[in-house]
């Protein structure tokens, strides 16, 4: 294969993607306690440089140098593997999320390039195939820790994916049979224009409800209040990653992290429009729509968790069999309907 400005411009991107990946997990510490503290009325962190800006840093050089431990009844090569599955997981299934248009920067490319990692027709069933994946290496992480704590944790993982798996996939077929197409750049530009000169065409317009069961859903495949029962506090200490330390311990983290990223970024590509936003911005620029979207998804996300309470176990899988899937399944054929009524 030649090498071509348009290859090395590319491979650019692939590897800006994952150097911000790599690092929103870094901003997302310091956003999670600073919006904490603000809801709290304290401080937050504020001592480690400006307003505690190299906090993230600091907790990084920490753990890079904490002492590895591991659990003598463990199994040592699946307890080390689990955190390396899941955080493998996490930045594949942003690889085919696109965050912006087709750009040839400026005219120094002679032909467009994608502004993702890959560009592939069926990108919403590769991210569905991707993250399903994933929770395997949090059931990894509680059987092979041999504790307890760990091994409920990893359990009601596994159950609470199967409970609101199903769901979060019929939020993405409404969307889909909306669309025509399984590709997230071509549902992206068909939410171009405006209905009526005003109201942008996003999706989020005519499926509300298909937007409200994807973030439910969302929150609960991330394991994130207040469906956090997999490393809940009060019960399981830390849940399945109670034995890990040092690097181990950091990578479920970043996962966690890079794994919100990716639903706030699928979920502005689904119902937000992607980088088109209430108003144009100049040719090059339409990805800071994106980022604008996904970091309001990120607030939302992290506001959720000091706001409410955790449910009882009891509740979530009541509210994903009985309430969330039936919902879910009755706007998937709603929508059905009226795709074949009006023909869209």
């Amino acid at each position: 294969m030649a090498i071509t400005p348009e290859l090395i411009a590319q491979l650019g991107v692939i590897g800006f993607t994952f150097f911000m990946l790599l690092n929103s997990a870094a901003v997302l510490v310091y956003m999670e306690r600073k919006v904490a503290g603000f809801i709290q009325q304290r401080y937050g962190p504020y001592l480690v440089g400006p307003k505690g800006l190299l906090q993230p840093l600091a907790d990084i050089v920490k753990l890079m140098f904490k002492e590895e431990l591991r659990p003598k009844a463990a199994d040592s090569i699946l307890f080390y593997a689990a955190p390396i599955l899941s955080a493998t997981a996490a930045f594949a299934a942003f690889a085919v999320v696109p965050w912006g248009a087709d750009t040839d920067f400026f005219g120094l490319l002679e032909r467009p390039i994608h502004l993702a990692a890959a560009d592939v027709n069926v990108g919403l069933l590769v991210i569905f195939a991707i993250t399903s994946m994933g929770v395997y290496g949090i059931v990894l992480a509680g059987w092979s820790s041999n504790s307890k704590y760990s091994l409920l944790g990893g359990l009601r993982s596994s159950a609470q994916m199967i409970s609101y798996e199903i769901s979060y996939g019929l939020s993405f077929a409404a969307v889909i049979m909306l669309a025509g197409s399984l590709s997230l750049r071509d549902i992206v530009d068909q939410q171009a224009g405006y209905w009526f000169g005003v109201i942008p065409k996003w999706y989020l317009f005519l499926q509300p409800f298909g937007f409200l069961f994807f973030l439910i859903a969302g929150i609960a495949e991330t394991n994130r209040a207040p469906f956090d029962f997999p490393e809940a506090e009060q019960e399981l200490v830390a849940g399945y990653h109670t034995e890990y330390s040092s690097m181990s311990f950091a990578l479920f983290f970043l996962a966690e992290y890079v794994n919100m990223v990716t639903v706030s970024a699928v979920a502005t590509d689904l119902f937000l429009g992607g980088w088109h936003g209430p108003f144009p911005l100049p040719a090059g620029f339409e990805w800071i729509w994106f980022l604008v979207k996904v970091f309001a998804l990120l607030f939302f996300y992290i506001w959720m968790r000091w706001t409410l309470p955790r449910y009882r176990y009891d509740q979530l899988m009541e509210f994903g069999w009985k309430w969330l899937l039936p919902a879910a399944t009755l706007n998937l054929l709603i929508t059905a309907g009226i795709v074949i009524y009006f023909g869209f």
